[in-house]
């Protein structure tokens, strides 16, 4: 085994062992059941502390990649297919849960994160926020998302805000009150009361066993379609391929706008991530919003929206004057969480649980 270790680099001795180690394993350099080196053989291969070693290893038992077993080391548990396991089959009995918490975040990582935050940040986190959020935060949730959700944009497409429902908020006041907002019915009661909240006329559309029914989509007057395609709450109802296509469709054949809100789908349990609408057509009619709420903590109010750049000047214009609602502190430890790796970590971990329910 040889592992170059660059002790030079910004990021951790551990995390570049973890991260050899783990292509390794993926790869099936070292198959199911098979013995990996001792702690200290490998330190002394790649010239790093015992600690060092010891450190990866337990990510790689957190994640389920190896499994410790006393007196006899490190062996491989992970099994192709192992990361994302599941059919449609299986997703159609996993209860749809309401917008709150549900992710367990460890407390240990989120303290530890906030006093290294803290601590290298120091005074400057006094400052006010750029009023679409730090670039910090918009470049790690840019990355994230490329990486897990195959949306491709620019930070200056991100825009950081206290939670949803805040953003649809600026949603409203972008887009125009005179439009018809159409939302799935049932759905999140919330969604329908905050566009109301905001003045604008809300049109219930029913879904099918596969999204919004075509019927329903043919006939509405509205121009402003709000979709959760990942199992919608109640209903549980993810949108088939073919059905976001249809969305797009719908909003390209009468100059309209897709509010694409990916709540939850972070925790899929399927082999392939379902496209997103936004990665579908990331350039005229697709918003795209999450937040940090249920895979961090309901007390974390921070959402994020991703505008198409066809709306980035009128973005500016309406409503670019309003100062970010999230303070620098709360973004840059998510920027941190995002970029050391430990929100996927616990992604991970969470999807693992739920495998062996």
């Amino acid at each position: 085994m040889s592992y170059h270790i660059d002790k030079s680099s910004a990021q951790s001795a551990y995390l570049q062992l973890y991260q050899h180690l783990r292509n390794d394993i993926v790869a099936g350099v070292y198959a199911h059941g098979s013995r990996l080196p001792s702690k200290r053989q490998l330190a002394e291969d790649t010239g790093v502390s015992l600690v060092t070693v010891e450190h990866a290893y337990a990510i790689l038992c957190d994640e389920g990649y190896l499994e410790s077993r006393e007196r006899s080391g490190y062996f491989v548990a992970y099994r192709a297919g192992d990361c994302f396991p599941g059919t449609a089959a299986d997703r159609s009995h996993v209860e749809p849960e309401p917008h709150s918490a549900g992710g367990e975040f460890p407390f240990s990582v989120l303290a530890r994160t906030m006093r290294r935050v803290l601590s290298d940040y120091g005074e400057s986190l006094l400052v006010k926020s750029p009023n679409n959020g730090c670039a910090a935060l918009r470049q790690a949730i840019g990355d994230y998302l490329a990486r897990s959700r195959g949306i491709r944009v620019k930070s200056a497409q991100i825009v950081i805000g206290s939670g949803a429902e805040y953003l649809y908020g600026l949603i409203v006041q972008l887009l125009g009150r005179e439009r018809i907002y159409a939302v799935e019915d049932p759905s999140y009661d919330k969604i329908r009361r905050v566009y109301r909240a905001n003045g604008v006329t809300v049109e219930p559309l029913r879904l099918g066993v596969d999204g919004v029914r075509t019927d329903e989509l043919r006939c509405t007057a509205a121009t402003v379609l709000h979709v959760t395609p990942f199992r919608s709450f109640p209903s549980g109802v993810t949108a088939s391929a073919g059905k976001r296509v249809e969305y797009i469709r719908w909003a390209s054949e009468r100059g309209g706008y897709i509010v694409e809100d990916d709540f939850d789908s972070e925790f899929s349990l399927s082999s392939k991530a379902e496209d997103t609408v936004f990665s579908l057509e990331p350039e005229h009619s697709v918003i795209y919003l999450n937040t940090f709420s249920k895979t961090v903590a309901p007390s974390i109010r921070v959402g994020y929206m991703v505008l198409p750049p066809s709306l980035l000047d009128a973005f500016e214009r309406s409503v670019g004057f309003y100062s970010c609602t999230v303070p620098l502190f709360e973004q840059y430890v998510l920027a941190e969480l995002l970029r050391s790796g430990d929100f996927e970590r616990h992604l991970n971990r969470v999807r693992r649980k739920r495998r062996k329910q």
